[in-house]
């Protein structure tokens, strides 16, 4: 099975050779594009975009860097080197994985000026401008994409007002087709509101999704901000949002 494996992948790259395509352009269908503007990670897989997840980067917009870089490493566990503590210790800020990213000058490595997408052991930071210069992510989701990332991808990092979609046409990512989900609701919410982002609202509280926020939809969010502890005032805003993408 291993040496039908590398026959074929031979054969792909062979294939490759004669066509004109390079790695590097073939490897475009599988990307991350993170936008520092809302702090948001998007991963495309097979040329389509599969999941959006809230993130944490710099507390000033030059701490994280942006440009078109490299995933160059992947730990589980990672130790904090700085501090010298151990991968898996409760203190440890880089929480469950590390991704590196090869920024010039750093290469993602183990020393030095170190740049990647981590877990965390601050999860309330996630949303915000809390770091030092990497990107963080809840440890669920660090896992999530730990596991389906492949190394070498290219990692876009951006501040940008335009969608997901718009970035990755931009980019040349894969086929840019978009999902309905966290990267389309960026906008606060309130009694009265109406569109796609409303029924994205109302699917996540798992009540009719018309695009129309009236009574029972006001219902529905007050009663979900008050499960968590926010403000129940039945606006949906920054915090709301993150709540509801982060089950």
């Amino acid at each position: 099975m291993q040496m039908r494996k590398l026959v074929f992948a031979l054969g792909m790259l062979l294939l490759g050779v004669f066509l004109g395509v390079k790695p590097a352009e073939a490897a475009e269908k599988e990307a991350i594009i993170i936008n520092k503007s809302n702090n948001q990670l998007a991963f495309y897989e097979n040329g389509t975009l599969q999941k959006v997840f809230p993130v944490a980067t710099g507390r000033t917009r030059n701490m994280t860097p942006e440009g078109k870089f490299s995933l160059v490493n992947k730990v589980k566990s990672r130790p904090w080197y700085k501090e010298g503590i151990p991968g898996g210790d409760p203190r440890n800020p880089l929480g469950a994985r590390w991704l590196g990213i090869n920024v010039p000058g750093d290469w993602g490595h183990t020393s030095g000026n170190i740049y990647g997408v981590h877990g965390t052991n601050n999860p309330s930071s996630i949303g915000t401008y809390a770091s030092s210069g990497c990107i963080r992510m809840y440890n669920k989701d660090v896992v999530w994409l730990y596991e389906r990332a492949d190394k070498n991808i290219p990692v876009y990092i951006t501040s940008s007002s335009s969608s997901f979609s718009a970035l990755a046409q931009k980019y040349g990512v894969g086929a840019n087709k978009a999902v309905a989900g966290y990267e389309t609701f960026n906008e606060t919410l309130r009694y009265g509101s109406k569109g796609e982002s409303v029924a994205i609202l109302q699917r996540k509280l798992s009540i009719t999704a018309d695009g129309s926020f009236g009574p029972q939809t006001l219902r529905a969010v007050k009663k979900f901000q008050a499960s968590k502890g926010l403000v129940a005032d039945g606006i949906v805003g920054p915090k709301t949002r993150k709540a509801l993408f982060s089950e």
